[in-house]
């Protein structure tokens, strides 16, 4: 059988299969390879759907049927004009499910909603919730609960559930583990919703691949630009961290330095409507080392494996992201360099990308 689109690293911590999307319950392995298929194109077919996986076109269609009805598979329009009878293809179904997706950074928290083919339904950045003794997170986990009430009553049972994406050594003195688990507890307990806990970087990539830039490509590094520049290798699909925890000093604090110390403004550098002011000649000297850095990755790499791709997340206004694709590839020409497309925030994407994965995909 042929290797399937997507398989993500399975969070750190997932959450009980039995909670939760009573009316949306996918268990079989064969159901779980058709919606992988859906996943890895806009739409496929019955019969491509057999070629890919092996299974007899009488088991497709029952299992095509069955997603039908459960709300998580559409049809499309018949292609005609083709040799015998016209093609119907399929696609996920948007209002099939949905997700919540929770990035914690270093300064905000960012909540998205998202359905089923990873449109953002709903986005609030808030202060990062602090796990003081007492502590009810009462604005943080309000806006979980206004994220679900936007879903209609009769859609209430198809959220998959919560994904949480935490950066390493955010505890504050607590053991890491520890603090995801408690953050993870409490929104389990009071709201209800299962969670499911990934590190921020890991989930970034995680919903470039399942839903952004990413989609079609098996092999690549990814970098993620935030406060520092954090990378990912993925390989036949599969995203690699590592044991690792490096990350490097040359993301968007090191620029935000740099202009505190010509007395410019930096507050735009932490938005997430991806708009910056004009800083003229920083932005230059900022991408350098940036760009130096990101080369050095791809080279230590390529001495262990080829790389020809690169996608470069960020909530960094596009126009600065594509740019520096363009001098990484001019600095390294045997790279294609490409900026990643899910904007405002794409670790909370790809947060709410951990529930779809681990109840709906093959892993």
């Amino acid at each position: 059988m042929p290797d399937m689109r997507f398989a993500p690293p399975n969070p750190l911590r997932i959450a009980d299969r039995s909670s939760g999307l009573n009316a949306v319950s996918v268990r079989s392995h064969n159901e779980r390879l058709v919606l992988s298929l859906l996943l890895q194109k806009s739409a496929t077919t019955r019969l491509e759907i057999g070629e890919q996986t092996g299974l007899s076109a009488q088991t497709v269609s029952v299992l095509v049927r069955s997603l039908e009805q459960e709300g998580l598979v559409a049809k499309g329009e018949a292609q005609k004009g083709r040799v015998g009878p016209p093609t119907v293809p399929l696609t996920l179904n948007p209002e099939g499910a949905f997700s919540i997706g929770i990035s914690v950074g270093n300064r905000h928290t960012d909540i998205v909603l998202i359905d089923f083919v990873g449109k953002i339904r709903f986005h609030k950045t808030l202060p990062n919730p602090q796990l003081a003794h007492g502590s009810n997170h009462s604005d943080f986990l309000e806006t979980i609960a206004r994220a679900v009430k936007l879903l209609p009553d009769a859609e209430r049972d198809r959220l998959a559930g919560v994904g949480l994406a935490l950066p390493r050594h955010l505890s504050g003195g607590m053991d890491d583990e520890a603090y995801f688990e408690a953050l993870q507890a409490e929104i389990e307990e009071q709201l209800g919703i299962a969670v499911f806990v990934q590190n921020d970087i890991t989930a970034a990539a995680s919903g470039e691949s399942m839903f952004g830039a990413a989609k079609t490509q098996s092999d690549y590094m990814f970098f993620y630009l935030g406060a520092n520049l954090h990378g990912r290798l993925i390989l036949n699909h599969q995203i690699y961290n590592g044991n690792s925890t490096v990350s490097f000093d040359v993301g968007i604090s090191a620029l935000e330095r740099k202009l505190i110390r010509q007395g410019k403004e930096v507050e735009a550098l932490w938005d997430r409507v991806g708009v910056w002011p004009d800083y003229g000649e920083v932005i230059s000297e900022w991408k350098e080392p940036l760009i130096d850095q990101m080369n050095d990755s791809l080279n230590a790499i390529s001495q262990f494996v080829e790389i020809e791709t690169v996608f470069l997340s960020s909530y960094a206004p596009e126009r600065v992201c594509q740019e520096i694709c363009r001098k990484l590839e001019a600095a390294n020409p045997n790279i294609r360099a490409s900026a990643g497309n899910i904007a405002g925030s794409p670790k909370a994407v790809g947060a709410a990308s951990l529930p779809f994965s681990s109840r709906f995909m093959v892993s």
